[in-house]
């Protein structure tokens, strides 16, 4: 674990620490692009969101308690209260598509469909504030939402003012239905300035780089200066193949997303689907801690009346949720891949690291694997020492170990070993 050094190599290696972390300091203290000028989302944002589980299911006579209700909402509100959710950080509940009649109302505003949501949605925030929890809407920048409800476009003052009266904290833009991409541009730039207007501290979620990556490179600069989060890849689903597609996609383009995440603006990978159907145990693990990583917003997609013990505890274990919501915000990136093993690794404040070994392998057994610490961090990471501790799958503190030293670690198929290194002197 630890070898021995002569004083000489000790001093001359106390040097270079000096020397590096006066070199992190000035590195660290770069700032990212401007962020939205409304000061929300220092840390990445964290809820519960209906869309994956849930889906646009509006048949409450054949589906009553799984159907887009005020009713199913209520029950989360009552959930996230009672279970936890809410003290570990879930704070927002939020809606997605299919919430709207399918007409404004006489004065051009839209309304909740009066069936399924019968106290309409100012009701419906009072009793998620109640529950000291905050909640988020759903809309579209279009002239119709994905689903075909109405869209907002020429309608971004009043739709914002409405959803300000109501008492809503975010506000997820979706970007279906627009006709030209200066609409869609000058759509997310027009309702960001619009909610700000409105007075009220309200989150805003886009989907702008998605919508306009098949015709434009996105400019993030221009993106994190209107928007706290952003989606850059298409929706993810309650299977491995589209968790790891994320992945693929994240490292793959990490060199353009990593530089422009930071507190107030968030790349967001989609939500958590820990807790549903599709994933095996392992590569939930996977996907919560590669979300720590990537400083991404956690927004679950699941059913909270239904949820195992087992997911309950991932999804609300403290020293993982540390690692996303680190203060520094510095988004964490994929360092190296080779033989189907992906190192990723994240600046933390405190000149700490957190390290996550994925085996990307799908057929046989658990594997072994060996990294260097002087690897990490860009040689920081341990520089002259370090304590690991394992976070998942299993918790302990592995020992002290020095920058010379090597780490063997068994990391099961499509499963990940989450770490954290906390240097010392």
């Amino acid at each position: 674990m630890t070898g021995t050094m002569n004083l000489r190599s000790r001093a001359q290696l106390l040097g270079c620490v000096l020397g590096l972390r006066s070199l992190a300091l000035v590195l660290w203290g770069i700032p990212g692009a401007r962020a939205l000028d409304n000061g929300l989302a220092m840390t990445p944002t964290m809820g519960w969101l209906h869309w994956e589980r849930f889906m646009c299911n509006t048949d409450c006579e054949e589906d009553p308690d799984s159907c887009v209700s005020e009713k199913l909402f209520m029950q989360m509100a009552d959930l996230m209260d009672s279970e936890g959710w809410r003290d570990v950080g879930y704070e927002y509940l939020c809606i997605d598509d299919c919430w709207m009649a399918p007409q404004r109302d006489s004065k051009g505003r839209l309304q909740a469909d009066p069936k399924r949501f019968p106290g309409g949605i100012r009701r419906l925030a009072d009793y998620v504030h109640g529950k000291g929890l905050k909640l988020g809407i759903y809309a579209d920048v279009g002239k119709l939402t994905c689903a075909g409800f109405p869209g907002s476009y020429g309608y971004y003052d009043i739709d914002a003012k409405t959803f300000a009266d109501w008492g809503v904290d975010l506000l997820k833009f979706d970007g279906c239905h627009f006709d030209t991409l200066v609409d869609l541009a000058d759509g997310y730039k027009y309702m960001s300035l619009a909610l700000n207007r409105t007075g009220r501290s309200i989150v805003y979620s886009c989907e702008w780089p998605l919508y306009m990556m098949p015709f434009r490179k996105p400019n993030y600069t221009e993106v994190r200066e209107y928007c706290n989060h952003w989606r850059n890849f298409a929706d993810i689903y309650d299977a491995w193949q589209s968790v790891k597609s994320v992945l693929d996609w994240t490292s793959s383009n990490q060199e353009k997303i990593v530089d422009a995440a930071g507190p107030g603006g968030w790349n967001d990978p989609d939500m958590l689907v820990i807790g549903n159907f599709g994933l095996s145990w392992d590569q939930q693990i996977t996907q919560m801690a590669l979300w720590a990583i990537m400083a991404a917003p956690l927004f679950m997609s699941n059913d909270l009346r239904q949820i195992s013990p087992q997911a309950k505890a991932l999804l609300q274990d403290k020293d993982v949720i540390a690692i996303n919501q680190d203060p520094l915000g510095k988004q964490g990136y994929r360092l190296r891949k080779e033989d189907n093993i992906e190192v990723w690794e994240r600046p933390l404040s405190d000149f700490a690291w957190a390290v996550a070994m994925v085996n990307l392998q799908e057929i046989g057994g658990p594997r072994f694997h060996t990294i260097s610490l002087s690897s990490l961090g860009g040689g920081l990471a341990c520089l002259p020492a370090c304590l690991i501790t394992e976070l998942l799958p299993v918790k302990g503190k592995l020992g002290f170990y020095e920058w010379t030293s090597s780490l063997k670690l068994r990391i099961n198929p499509t499963g990940t070993v989450l770490l954290r290194l906390d240097r010392t002197n």
